[in-house]
């Protein structure tokens, strides 16, 4: 399905993960609150939001994907920690036997979520984000994006000639 152009993406406020982790059952509230924790002792200063995909994730402004680099969610049985991909690929070897995606590496919500593992993967999520680099700022008069002096011009598209 096409969008239309009047659409827009959902922006981006802080909040809601209280309100998110109370709606689940409450077995799995203790392990979404662990999650919540390791994310938040990983990366510091980073805001919380849940206006993407409509789970708990976590931004830096300024960077690519709005700045988003984790999130969390609980699908039964399991917690699910949300990174960027390259991370779980880039550390196959700490999974073990924990159901991966691409992005999602699932823990049963029946036992302590491994902080020291989410710490590892959010913190190579923000690094992965960063090297991905910022996004450029807008022009405040013409509210688009400036142009960077740094960056060769972009390579216009040649028609040819019939």
């Amino acid at each position: 399905m096409k969008r239309k152009v009047e659409e827009r993406s959902v922006a981006i406020a802080p909040g809601g993960i209280d309100e998110y982790i109370e709606q689940m059952p409450a077995g799995a509230r203790l392990r979404l609150r662990e999650i919540r924790n390791a994310i938040q002792e990983a990366a510091p200063g980073s805001t919380e939001t849940v206006s993407y995909f409509q789970i708990p994730g976590y931004y830096y402004e300024g960077y690519d994907y709005n700045g988003m680099f984790a999130w969390f969610s609980f699908k039964p049985p399991y917690v699910r920690l949300h990174v960027r991909p390259p991370v779980l690929e880039d550390h196959k070897k700490d999974l073990g036997d924990w159901p991966t995606t691409a992005a999602i590496v699932s823990f049963p919500a029946s036992e302590t979520i491994p902080k020291p593992l989410v710490k590892k993967l959010v913190r190579a999520s923000v690094k992965v984000m960063k090297q991905s680099g910022k996004k450029p700022g807008l022009n405040p008069k013409t509210r688009r994006v400036k142009k960077d002096p740094h960056q060769p011009p972009a390579p216009t598209r040649q028609t040819r000639r019939r």
